[in-house]
């Protein structure tokens, strides 16, 4: 019988419940869909090195997903708990016919258990289909074939997501319980009559705390955003706090403000239902100063996350070409020993080539690579940074304290630049004797190196001096590598004399003697373990040798690798994010209407048009909805420049197709919740 009833129950009620089903499915949806990437058909076939990429990413997503549980567990009981404040009447019924609180107990167990059911159901519909989209979206990251491409169904991430939002139901059913038990049966049957009380501050301390809630957040954006000339983590995290502070100060006083504002322009104040909407609103607001706050920063993080994860991500894979024109890049340091002892017995590499090393380790360089160079770059202790900007070191200093500018600067000579230059395709130089020039493609060093430059700063070889050949950087480098991160390479003319000692580095640039993928791959692998092997601090008789790689695959992998998590990790979390906000108001909307029954009935009873009643209630859920929203995308404005500023290393981020495509969601999700609260309310406050 009990089975039966709380069937048709939920049947009668089916309405109360879509912003809870709404919820259910979306979660359970997204939640199987990030528990499933291991499982499509494009990673299963990638080659080893990326897929290594890729589990990688994935295990950091199933971390996620117990905090994504955690997150959901809450919403769905706080979703729970709304849908038992809307039948308090019903439940004291139930008791006043006879019915002990342990039936009704076993009522919302069998109606928890059946739309949990039902949502598991279509949530894992959704999510299987969905993610068989996802599958495609990884592989287009990490240029994956897609002829093999089939549907594929993940039992480790159904078992995952049936267990863990079981283990919500089992909480939630165990809440309900709690919270039956706790009712009286006067509670029950006054429950719909009973309203938040309003609490109406002084218009004044309102005004006065809107006004020092702008102020901190004035201040906060202005520390993160223009002056962050020694920003340390320590900063970061007490303006964050700042930040939050004014949030909720700015939501505390927003309703004495807008109701002190809009009060002083009488006409509108008085038309239509204009009263009557401030006053609810300021209830509201009143009454939801923390949770309101809460969602405005769980926005504030949505839009943040989905914008520049998609954005970094972008920003690290569109130009590995560019940075990666060869297959590999071998250098080879040399550096005098720590300890100022050396061995007989090392293998002496110090006077050999990277060609002559590689031959010691076993490859014929002839027949093994192509296209193939070495080149050396040297160090002189007359040019150091401080050497080369000296006519604008004052200036840097301002701008970057913290700059070291006794490092000294790599040189070479222009003839090994060309032969650079010729293989990686970039411009080459001419220079004149007495004559230098620079090579650099980060972007806040090239402006420093430009400003230098122009200044006609001279520098000193060897005794000789040499003046700037040109006004401007070349854009170019020497190696592969992720992103534009040659910080400066000093070139002068093939006559410079340099003594052995000066000698820094050694590069050797080369493509592999191989036309598959996987053979490069795998010669790569066996290539690198050996240089490993050999790598190190050698002690020899003169120097100390290490030899490091940098090869395309590898740039290429880790770069698409970490593009790739940090993507969709702020796609998981803002999605979650953002259903959790929006499910939040919605719900609170949905009480609210709830409570606010007979105040319409008033309304309705002194002549006022279903119209005009529509339209009220279009407005406060509007606003309700929207003051977080607004209050968020201030936020994320000088949130997603900040971004820029710390990631500024790994390139500058085209923010704007991001913000597009989280625009789209918010739109789709945010606004899909509040089309469904407002319809909802809409029936609600027209109920007998």
């Amino acid at each position: 019988m009990l089975f039966k009833l709380s069937m048709k129950n939920i049947k009668k009620s089916i309405k109360n419940y879509a912003i809870y089903f709404m919820t259910l499915i979306l979660g359970i949806a997204v939640f199987y869909v990030f528990n499933s990437m291991d499982a499509q058909e494009p990673i299963q076939n990638f080659a080893k090195s990326t897929y290594d990429v890729v589990g990688l990413m994935v295990k950091m997503l199933s971390g996620l997903s117990v905090f994504i549980s955690i997150v959901l567990g809450f919403l769905i009981m706080y979703a729970n708990n709304f849908l038992i404040k809307r039948r308090k009447k019903e439940f004291g019924i139930y008791l006043i016919l006879g019915m002990g609180k342990g039936q009704l107990s076993k009522i919302l167990f069998f109606e928890t258990l059946f739309i949990g059911i039902i949502s598991l159901f279509v949530g894992l519909i959704l999510g299987i289909f969905a993610s068989q989209f996802m599958s495609i979206i990884v592989a287009s990251m990490f240029e994956a074939d897609m002829n093999e491409f089939k549907f594929v169904f993940s039992s480790a991430a159904l078992f995952k997501t049936i267990l863990y939002f079981s283990l919500m139901y089992i909480f939630v059913m165990i809440f309900n319980t709690f919270v039956i038990n706790k009712y009286k049966l006067i509670d029950l049957i006054t429950g719909s009559k009973k309203v938040e009380k309003i609490k109406m501050r002084s218009p004044f301390l309102s005004v006065l705390l809107f006004i020092i809630s702008i102020i901190m957040l004035g201040f906060a954006y202005y520390k993160v955003t223009i002056d962050t000339l020694d920003l340390s983590q320590g900063d970061i995290v007490k303006y964050i706090i700042i930040g939050a502070a004014s949030t909720f100060l700015f939501f505390f006083s927003l309703s004495g403000f807008v109701l002190k504002l809009v009060k002083s322009c009488k006409r509108l104040y008085y038309k239509n239902l204009n009263m009557f909407v401030l006053k609810q609103i300021n209830s509201k607001i009143n009454t939801t100063v923390v949770s309101m706050s809460i969602i405005c920063l769980m926005l504030f993080t949505t839009i943040c996350m989905l914008s520049a994860g998609l954005a970094m991500n972008k920003s690290l894979t569109s130009e590995l070409t560019k940075y990666n024109p060869v297959d590999i890049t071998i250098s080879k340091t040399m550096m005098l020993p720590d300890n100022g002892e050396y061995s007989s017995s090392a293998v002496d590499f110090s006077e050999k080539s990277i060609n002559e090393v590689l031959e010691d380790m076993g490859y014929d360089v002839k027949s093994d690579f192509k296209d193939y160079t070495e080149v050396s770059t040297y160090t002189v202790d007359t040019v150091t940074l401080k050497d080369t900007l000296k006519n604008i070191i004052d200036e840097i200093k301002k701008e970057t304290p913290t700059a070291q500018f006794d490092a000294a600067e790599s040189i070479m000579k222009v003839s090994d630049y060309n032969k650079i230059a010729r293989l990686f395709g970039n411009e080459e130089i001419s220079l004149k004797e007495g004559e230098y020039t620079v090579v650099c493609n980060y972007d806040m060093m090239t402006g420093y190196r430009n400003k230098a430059l122009q200044a006609g700063t001279e520098i000193t070889i060897n005794g000789k001096t040499y003046k700037p050949s040109n006004n401007e950087c070349y854009d170019g480098f020497i190696e592969d590598s992720i992103q534009a991160i040659n910080m400066g390479i000093i070139i002068v003319p093939d006559s410079t004399k340099f003594t052995n000692e000066q000698k820094e580095i050694n590069y050797f640039n080369a493509n592999y003697n191989l036309g598959d993928e996987e053979q490069k791959a795998e010669f790569e692998n066996k290539l690198t373990e050996r240089i490993d092997k050999n790598s190190g601090f050698k002690d020899v008789k003169d120097y100390n040798i290490k030899i490091d790689s940098s090869t395309r695959i590898y740039n290429y992998d880790s770069s698409k690798g970490l593009g790739a998590t940090v993507t969709f990790i702020g796609i998981y979390l803002g999605i979650i994010f953002l259903i959790t906000s929006a499910a939040i108001l919605a719900l609170k909307e949905l009480s609210e209407s709830t409570d606010n029954i007979e105040r319409y009935k008033i309304l309705r009873k002194i002549g006022t048009s279903e119209k005009m009643i529509n339209k009220a209630l279009f407005m406060q859920i509007g606003i309700f909805f929207i003051l977080p929203l607004l209050l968020a995308i201030v936020h994320s404005v000088f949130g997603l420049k900040f971004a820029n500023y710390i990631l500024s290393t790994i390139g500058n981020m085209n923010i704007l197709p991001s913000i597009i495509i989280t625009a789209i969601a918010i739109i789709l999700i945010y606004g899909g919740y509040f089309l469904i609260t407002y319809f909802s309310s809409k029936k609600i406050i027209k109920e007998k």
